[in-house]
């Protein structure tokens, strides 16, 4: 059994707090024992950042995309360990998502150093002849990071590869139930030779070790991936701070009259089981028009139950693993429950799974005649559900899709591309896809909640994280003189 450790100002090292230890949502046995930190923990690692971010933002954006080159090098020469790390840890299925989550992982670093490379600035015109202005982009200095446990390397690496690239240093707190695998990949990248103080893990409860870091006088930017409801929490407490806030969603998936039933049945899985249906871009709402929500619904239950195979995520026949943890598996229970309580027609599954070493299997699980009013309809479920709503055509299928208080993803299927392009520009959500599941995404595009909706601000993915976390500075001097 391992023992990981904080990583602070350079240094591996135990936390002040007891160590806790890392249970498998997949066999119930504790694998490892992750370091705890405490505020004191959390001041040591800002205060190292603080020393050690002007030297790092004075290095060059070469050397710094050099570095991150470095970091996914290492990253895809382990591989093998990182994904099995991650799939005893979280729960995913090893050869179905977590060895393609290490892949990103090694994209977001890559994506970085190219980045960095093209950080540029502007030469504005002055109102005088006789001066210049140089608008350059700037690190902001140290950076929180808060991720969690649904993509523990990537929805880290996408707030901190490019805050790192751009010169900040970063102090990273991930989620308590996967600390492990990123105790795994802090790791790794200490051992890149990144400088002293750049980089710190800090593992620990998020109302201690995320508070203390949320509002620590010494962070100047937090960035955020979670659930509402902690986001809230984060934001308050960062006040006065650069914030870069992704949080939950319940994207509708649409399918209008004239739909391709097959190909929208094979998004629905992608859509709701992916990730045992624990992502914040998981189809949490079928909006199905009236006359094919029949044979629609027909379809995906076929398929969920020819398809999805649930089971050890360390067996390469398995598609969905456990959910992660019971607080996630018991709101799948509560939602369920309202809906067939209140109406609903339980097609598939819709309990927790006999037979397994955890209570944290949950049956794939497809519900008919949802209506709009139920909690699977507006709260964010995290779990592997198609909830299937009727409506009577598009226009009732776009004023439901921005009745919701959320506004991140939203996907659209129908043979018509005009129609679905119409759809898209209307719809109160930050993505839309058409004619491809709401799980669909690409890393390097523009990734967050529409202004004004509980999914927050900001926008992850590429170029885009990094703008949030540089800052235009604006150098005006005198015209240049040529002498002698």
């Amino acid at each position: 059994m391992k023992d990981y450790l904080l990583y602070v100002g350079g240094q591996l090292r135990g936390g002040r707090a007891a160590a806790a230890p890392a249970v498998s949502p997949a066999s119930g046995e504790t694998f490892a024992t992750v370091a705890t930190a405490d505020p004191a923990d959390v001041d040591d690692a800002v205060r190292a950042a603080g020393r050690a971010w002007p030297s790092w933002a004075a290095s060059s954006a070469f050397e710094r995309a050099a570095w991150c080159e470095q970091v996914a090098a290492a990253v895809a020469g382990r591989r093998d360990e990182l994904a099995r790390v991650l799939t005893q840890d979280q729960g995913k299925p090893l050869a179905a998502e977590a060895y393609d989550e290490v892949d990103e992982l090694a994209e977001y670093f890559r994506m970085a150093a190219a980045d960095a490379r093209r950080l540029d600035g502007v030469f504005p015109p002055s109102t005088s002849a006789g001066r210049r202005v140089i608008t350059a982009r700037v690190p902001l200095g140290v950076v929180g990071v808060i991720s969690p446990w649904n993509w523990p390397y990537t929805m880290g690496a996408e707030l901190f590869a490019p805050a790192l690239a751009a010169g900040n240093a970063v102090v990273w707190v991930p989620a308590p139930t996967t600390s492990a695998c990123c105790a795994l990949l802090a790791e790794i990248i200490a051992g890149t030779g990144v400088p002293d103080g750049v980089f710190s893990f800090l593992p620990g409860p998020g109302p201690v070790a995320g508070d203390a870091l949320a509002g620590h006088p010494g962070v100047a930017a937090i960035g955020f991936i979670g659930s509402v409801a902690t986001g809230g929490l984060v934001a308050a407490r960062a006040a006065g701070k650069t914030q870069l806030l992704e949080l939950g969603g319940n994207g509708p998936m649409v399918i209008l009259d004239d739909a391709d039933l097959d190909l929208a049945a094979e998004a629905a899985l992608e859509a709701a089981y992916l990730c045992a249906g624990q992502s914040c871009t998981a189809g949490e709402r079928f909006l199905v028009h009236a006359a094919v929500r029949a044979e629609f619904t027909e379809r995906v239950v076929a398929a969920t139950q020819q398809r999805v195979r649930l089971g050890d995520p360390f067996d390469p026949q398995t598609t969905m693993g456990p959910l992660n943890n019971e607080a996630t598996a018991a709101k799948f229970d509560r939602h369920v429950a309202d809906a067939v309580g209140r109406g609903a027609k339980l097609c598939c599954g819709g309990r927790r799974a006999a037979g397994f070493p955890t209570g944290l299997y949950a049956e794939p699980t497809v519900l008919d005649g949802v209506t709009a009013d139920m909690a699977i309809a507006t709260e964010e479920t995290f779990g592997p559900v198609v909830p299937i709503i009727e409506v009577a055509s598009a226009a009732d299928a776009l004023a439901a899709t921005n009745s919701s208080p959320f506004g991140l993803t939203a996907a659209v299927f129908t043979a018509d591309l005009e129609r679905g392009l119409a759809f898209a520009e209307q719809a109160r959500a930050g993505w839309v896809n058409v004619n491809s599941s709401t799980n669909l995404w690409e890393s390097h595009l523009p990734f967050g909640g529409r202004s004004g909706s509980v999914s927050r601000r900001g926008r992850v993915g590429g170029r885009f994280a990094m703008d949030a976390f540089t800052e235009p500075k604006t150098i005006l001097y005198p015209a240049p003189r040529l002498r002698g």
